[in-house]
């Protein structure tokens, strides 16, 4: 005999557990997960910065939206984000401040002696950025466990080890099968499955809208000065490297978007090295030690855009995934746009100037 809820989201991740908790007050909530502990794919392989202009100006709405929650919840904490270039990349760096004129964000053009001032050791070509003087760390963890937390407290249950096998479509929703046997009776389902979005769609019989999976690297490494723990963010404009201290490490990623099946994803050797090769080429820092490694999948939709809402062709199954590298710092925005959609609740102060439209997957039909 099966059990039933209004709502079940596949996916335990930042997305489930963010959209959990908007949901919880208001409807009957199951929360599925395929792996053992909640946030083991992209949630707990994040780094863990908030920079509003990343992402784009589509995007950065969000993530805007989501920074005094964030703050307000002591999530975040300052930091400070360098987009650098070198000389020839100057309109590229003028550019990338037009996109956000009249945003709200925060932009400084430095010249070259500000930049060695919080960089040190930084390499004479480096002669252009921009600062975003309200770019900040934030604990990813803690913002996990937060909309967890919140759920849980609600009656939502989260079932790890519970993957979705097969749907079945009824009058009245979807009936769902799970690995361990069990069945569960649904009104809506949501499909928060991140890089498994696509095959979720599938399962219940829906098109799938083209959210890719892409590796990113990411090394924890002893550095030769040891980095300031005030040291900004560091982003090239060319889009080819970011490092930041932490703990008096380095985190530094090669920003590489290598095209992947959805699957526990493992750092190559060769983006490994390739990260080290592209931080000696902007500081003039020696690796004394590589203390980890890790990769995680950022899943974008073709236009780069999240998915939020209803399918256009059938309203009983609800999207929320395409959060590429931007879910974590827009979670708490996004899950309270998409709960209002879900729910037919109108916006709020928080989400007073999103436009749901701009991320329906009605775009893709």
């Amino acid at each position: 005999m099966s059990e039933s809820a209004d709502i079940v989201i596949v996916g335990a991740g930042m997305a489930g557990a963010s959209l959990a908790a908007e949901l919880a007050p208001h409807a009957r909530v199951l929360v599925i997960e395929s792996e053992a502990t909640p946030g083991y794919h992209a949630t707990g392989r994040s780094a863990a910065f908030w920079v509003e202009s990343y992402g784009g100006p589509l995007v950065q709405p969000l993530t805007s939206a989501s920074g005094p929650w964030l703050d307000q919840h002591g999530f975040l904490r300052a930091r400070g984000g360098l987009t650098i270039g070198r000389a020839e990349q100057r309109r590229e760096l003028d550019g990338f401040m037009a996109e956000f004129v009249g945003s709200g964000i925060r932009l400084e053009r430095w010249d070259r002696a500000r930049m060695e001032g919080c960089v040190a050791g930084l390499r004479p070509e480096w002669v252009e950025a921009v600062y975003e003087p309200d770019s900040k760390d934030i604990d990813v963890a803690a913002v996990h466990a937060h909309f967890l937390n919140c759920a849980r407290r609600a009656n939502v249950e989260v079932r790890c080890n519970r993957a979705l096998t097969a749907v079945e479509r009824t009058a009245g929703g979807w009936q769902l099968a799970l690995a361990d046997g069990s069945a569960v009776k649904a009104s809506v389902l949501v499909n928060a499955a991140g890089a498994w979005a696509d095959g979720v769609a599938e399962i219940a019989g829906l098109r799938p809208l083209g959210i890719q999976p892409f590796r990113r690297t990411m090394l924890q490494i002893r550095t030769n000065p040891v980095p300031a723990d005030d040291m900004p963010v560091v982003l090239d404009i060319g889009g080819t490297f970011y490092f930041k201290p932490e703990s008096g490490r380095l985190w530094l990623s090669p920003h590489d978007e290598t095209p992947s099946e959805p699957c526990d994803t493992a750092p190559e050797e060769i983006d490994v090295a390739l990260a080290i090769d592209r931080l000696q080429g902007a500081v003039d820092w020696g690796v004394r030690k590589l203390d980890h490694k890790w990769a995680g999948l950022r899943s974008f939709a073709p236009d780069r855009l999240p998915v939020y809402g209803f399918d256009p062709r059938d309203r009983a199954f609800f999207w929320f995934a395409g959060q590429g590298g931007f879910g974590i710092q827009t979670a708490p925005a996004a899950a309270r746009l998409a709960g209002q959609m879900l729910l037919g609740l109108a916006p709020d102060a928080m989400t007073a100037a999103l436009d749901p439209l701009r991320y329906s997957p009605a775009r893709f039909a």
